[in-house]
């Protein structure tokens, strides 16, 4: 089994040489297990020194938000590992701290939206354009299209029906639509996925959206037969966000192709560019290709 660190030092050798760049993880709130997936996140962003990352835990289920304040200033990109989907994390943040960040993205502050952050805040109109798409928590026809890929092209599809729905958990083909983009420059075409929640049925304003990558939603995963979008970024005020349905879990994470994605996406939305190069085992169409975390 490949080992993690080295290969990700090689990927970033002789790319990164100014001090790392800040980010925030901000988790404690989700559906999803975030005390296992944000130490990979974290581990995954600092590999090769372009990031120094802090991680902002929420206060607990149920507890008040009302001092949930953080600055947002400081950092030169958020991580959302974070959603209120469900009554117990159910809470909208504080107005002051919604300006605020929308204040940082707006100013030209990075973002990633990472798996379940896009179930996050449904009635916050400004937060589901930033992230441009999301899914559950009640959204439907009145938040937007769902967004697919058709006919070689971006269908915007404004047909009835629920926001957001998954099959079991499955390897997957994931297909670059957008190649000459930053992120996805000079990666495979097509590559196979580990095995992970393929999120289907995602809708919102999908304003200042280009869409990167999709996978196809197989009937026979209990999906809707479309292909779906699976990396996308946005753009909202001078911000840029980079958001990725993928990552359900850490054995999810192990997938090489999205290891590389988020540190690419990452880049893109902290600096506007990507100097990383593609590591020898990214992943072809027709396999997975796995690390180890420490």
């Amino acid at each position: 089994m490949l080992r993690f660190l080295p290969l990700t030092v090689l990927l970033f050798a002789g790319a990164v040489s100014a001090a790392p760049k800040k980010a925030l993880i901000i988790d404690g709130r989700n559906n999803h297990d975030w005390k296992a997936t944000t130490p990979v996140l974290k581990q995954i962003l600092e590999e090769g020194g372009l990031f120094k990352v802090e991680v902002l835990t929420a206060p607990p289920d149920n507890a008040s938000l009302a001092n949930f304040k953080p600055d947002f200033a400081p950092y030169d990109l958020i991580v959302l590992n974070y959603n209120d989907f469900g009554p117990k994390n159910a809470g909208d943040w504080p107005q002051a701290t919604q300006e605020a960040f929308l204040e940082y993205v707006r100013k030209g502050g990075g973002v990633v939206s990472y798996h379940a952050a896009d179930n996050a805040f449904p009635k916050w109109v400004e937060f589901n354009k930033v992230i441009g798409l999301g899914g559950w928590s009640g959204r439907n026809e009145k938040d937007g299209p769902y967004i697919r890929w058709k006919d070689g092209k971006v269908f915007r599809d404004m047909s009835p029906g629920r926001g957001g729905s998954h099959g079991p958990r499955h390897s997957f083909v994931i297909e670059i639509r957008e190649p000459n983009h930053p992120v996805t420059k000079g990666l495979p075409l097509k590559f196979m996925h580990h095995t992970d929640e393929l999120y289907d049925r995602l809708r919102g304003p999908a304003e200042n959206l280009e869409l990167l990558a999709t996978a196809f939603s197989a009937p026979e995963q209990k999906g809707t037969g479309e292909h779906e979008p699976m990396l996308f970024t946005i753009r909202y005020g001078k911000g840029r966000i980079f958001h990725t349905t993928l990552g359900h879990d850490v054995e999810a994470m192990r997938c090489v192709g999205f290891i590389v994605t988020l540190q690419r996406g990452s880049e893109w939305a902290a600096t506007g560019k990507v100097k990383q190069k593609v590591p020898k085992d990214f992943p072809a169409a027709d396999k997975v290709s796995l690390r180890d975390f420490r």
